[in-house]
């Protein structure tokens, strides 16, 4: 397991932000819980107000689910770019549902994805991302606000 502490995660999404700054999205969506923290970092650097959320389940702690739950419908009407936000990309069943969701609600619509982390396992691979995932990411926003 790899700590990734705040400091780690502000450089990250700067790179981040550079490598997205190109596609000029006028909307983010966070997949909620894990895209919330960097979708809002990412949108404060991209200077975009139009935050939408998705909010999914797949995962139980760390016990993967036998099956993927979506929450949420995203406004994305006359929107002609959308970028998608996660964590990590693991399995990439998240990231694919949501984007076949978002796709066909929105035919019309470019969708690109960024994540901090991906596996080259994933079955979806983020158009954006910085890093590649060796191990289980133990994310601040997962262990410093617990009592």
């Amino acid at each position: 397991m790899i700590y990734y502490a705040y400091e780690n995660f502000k450089n990250d999404t700067c790179k981040l932000i550079d490598k997205v700054r190109s596609f000029d999205p006028e909307v983010i969506v966070a997949l909620a819980r894990g895209g919330l923290t960097l979708a809002h970092a990412m949108a404060e650097g991209l200077n975009i107000r139009a935050v939408e959320s998705i909010r999914t389940e797949l995962y139980d702690n760390d016990k993967k689910r036998d099956a993927i739950c979506i929450y949420g419908e995203c406004n994305l009407l006359n929107k002609k770019r959308v970028l998608v936000v996660d964590d990590i990309a693991d399995s990439g069943d998240t990231l694919e549902a949501v984007m076949k969701k978002l796709h066909a609600d929105n035919p019309d619509t470019e969708f690109k994805t960024a994540t901090l982390f991906y596996k080259r396992t994933s079955v979806h691979q983020p158009d954006f991302t910085v890093n590649e995932a060796l191990d289980w990411i133990d994310f601040f926003w997962e262990r410093d606000f617990k009592s």
